[in-house]
């Protein structure tokens, strides 16, 4: 192989010449390109620019401190308590009338229609026997139908259109007939 800097012509060992590789290395770094292969007969040219992968170096890091500090107030707000939603009751406990309670399955959305033009499948009054559908839990984009395994008559509809649902948490209340 000849020397980068001289200007010696091409000869048949040198298939792809040091002038072309030049110019090929010029043109790639005007482009976007990052990889090219070039093969004349059984030699091959193989040019990739980009970064390589460096290995991470492990970090050390700073010892803890020993106690906590505690939080500092900005001035003129009032710093309150953080306090889960769940722990904080809405007002006095719900009385579930006498019946069979249908709990929901799953977490999610409860849509007591099947689209919002749709009547709701079920309304306080109404006679349901098992199998019947009461409403639908959106989990994960999933629409899942919920059905009554009991009959009877609703007694009382206890969530709302749209309103999130935990797991266990009771949906309706069935009266036997």
């Amino acid at each position: 192989m000849s020397d980068a800097t001289s200007d010696t012509p091409e000869t048949d060992a040198d298939v792809f010449g040091l002038s072309t590789v030049r110019e090929l290395l010029r043109l790639i770094g005007q482009s976007d390109i990052t990889e090219i292969l070039i093969e004349r007969g059984e030699t091959k040219l193989h040019v990739k620019r980009g970064h390589s992968i460096v290995a991470p170096q492990p970090m050390a890091l700073a010892p803890l401190m020993q106690q906590p500090m505690a939080p500092m107030p900005l001035p003129g707000f009032p710093v309150q308590p953080l306090v889960a939603p769940a722990a904080a009751p809405e007002g006095p406990p719900v009385e579930l009338p006498a019946g069979h309670t249908i709990t929901a399955p799953m977490v999610g959305t409860f849509y007591s229609a099947a689209s919002p033009k749709d009547p709701p499948f079920v309304q306080e009054g109404d006679e349901v026997r098992a199998g019947d559908s009461i409403g639908i839990i959106e989990a994960m984009k999933m629409m899942n139908e919920i059905e009554t395994d009991f009959a009877g008559r609703v007694a009382r509809v206890l969530v709302k259109n749209g309103q999130p649902v935990e797991y266990g948490q009771p949906l309706l209340v069935i009266e036997p007939l």
